[in-house]
């Protein structure tokens, strides 16, 4: 590999963490805020979380020509607004960040199964459907077959079918276990539950203990601790206890990001106000 293909990748990276970075800083800070933010603020607080300028542009105009955001240009500043559709997308997002693993839920023994048959070819729709059908929690345990210990899911199963228009294709059924076979051993073909273990005990480690001295502290420190958590519910079927055999960490730590997220919200809710008057007074 040469330096300049080298340079070329590692850009790449630094771009693709800016945009995710900036989704999150998008719904923390800009969705609550009628969905508008000027670029100087965004360029600061990216700055704040060691992003380079030119980084953190890449990343809005990424974000734009993605259809997530709108420039409206006032003089020599430009203000961004959220569109619809990243307004749904970070709405959904946030909605399953706070109340994943909230609280404890009763299991009533009951599974969903869903057959979808997408072929090699059509890969872009085959990572539509894992995309969606994992942030919903269900595993895969064989090419073609879903499960999740939670028939509550139905409709929102039948919702993506019905969206990738997989209808003629996909069948589901829901109901208990029949008793054949192990559980234990199905559970591991579809989810790596020791990884996300793993993660869990790594975030309470990152985290655990962690202070703030000042109001950037305190924003750059709730944006990470956001970075991660996000993670989980793509990671995490959140399984019943029942089937987790163990002490599982999951809990831990979402009371962890729970509780700091509570103690730095207004502090980093004030550092980003006042990024926003910094960028205003500049121009």
């Amino acid at each position: 590999m040469t330096a300049e293909s080298s340079e070329r990748q590692r850009e790449k990276a630094s771009s693709a963490s800016a945009r995710s970075i900036l989704l999150t800083v998008l719904g923390e800070f800009v969705l609550p805020r009628r969905g508008e933010v000027w670029t100087g603020t965004l360029v600061e607080a990216l700055g704040a979380l060691g992003i380079e300028e030119k980084s953190a542009r890449q990343a809005l105009a990424r974000t734009a020509a993605e259809g997530l955001l709108d420039s409206t240009r006032h003089g020599r500043r430009v203000r961004w607004t959220l569109t619809d559709a990243a307004d749904r997308l970070l709405r959904e997002g946030t909605e399953r960040i706070y109340a994943f693993m909230r609280r404890p839920h009763d299991w009533d023994g009951r599974w969903l199964v869903l057959t979808a048959g997408v072929p090699e070819t059509q890969r872009r729709l085959r990572h539509r459907l894992r995309t969606k059908l994992t942030w919903l929690g269900l595993g895969s345990p064989a090419p073609g077959l879903w499960i999740v210990p939670d028939a509550s899911k139905e409709s929102a199963v039948r919702d993506v079918i019905r969206e990738l228009d997989l209808g003629d294709r996909a069948y589901a059924w829901t109901g208990p276990a029949a008793g054949i076979g192990d559980t234990a051993k199905l559970i591991t073909a579809a989810w790596d539950l020791d990884d996300v273990e793993k993660r869990y005990l790594g975030f309470i480690e990152r985290f655990d203990g962690v202070t703030v001295a000042s109001d950037r502290e305190a924003f750059v420190q709730q944006v990470l601790l956001i970075q991660e958590w996000r993670r989980f519910p793509f990671l995490d079927p959140d399984l019943p206890s029942e089937l987790l055999g163990h002490d599982w960490p999951g809990p831990r730590a979402a009371t962890l990001f729970h509780d700091l997220r509570s103690r730095w919200h207004r502090r980093a809710q004030a550092e980003w106000d006042h990024m926003g008057d910094e960028a205003a007074a500049r121009n």
